[in-house]
């Protein structure tokens, strides 16, 4: 099979690096109950064995027989204040998909909430 790679990379969200964002018209930045949880070294071990075990690519590019690498250990149950803390939600395989920034970004609706200024920083978008 030949190898076929997705373009334009809109995806704004940076979860799988350590922020969390979500979609919502108030909430385009990271949440303060997430900050802990995305630094902690529990996540950090999840997420890079994750995607180790995903083979580092891009799961949904792969059911749509495209090869792409993965960049963000995307939650499927979105993480609350209310179930961050429990390791069956926040850190279980199973709620966990590996997605390049287009899929990750089509799994929030493909809206930009950030931005970056000139000097590179990443800002959200209000």
């Amino acid at each position: 099979m030949a190898e076929q790679f997705v373009t334009n990379c809109i995806c704004p969200c940076a979860a799988g690096r350590g922020f969390y964002f979500d979609n919502s018209p108030a909430g385009r930045a990271m949440k303060e109950f997430a900050k802990a949880f995305y630094k902690s070294k529990a996540w950090q071990r999840t997420r890079a064995a994750y995607a180790a075990s995903v083979g580092e690519l891009c799961e949904e590019c792969l059911r749509h027989g495209l090869v792409r690498a993965g960049e963000i250990v995307h939650h499927k149950q979105p993480l609350t204040p209310g179930n961050i803390n429990d390791p069956a939600v926040a850190l279980s395989f199973g709620n966990l998909e590996l997605l390049c920034r287009d899929c990750h970004a089509a799994r929030h609706g493909g809206v930009k909430r950030y931005k970056v200024d000139a000097a590179g920083r990443v800002t959200p978008r209000r």
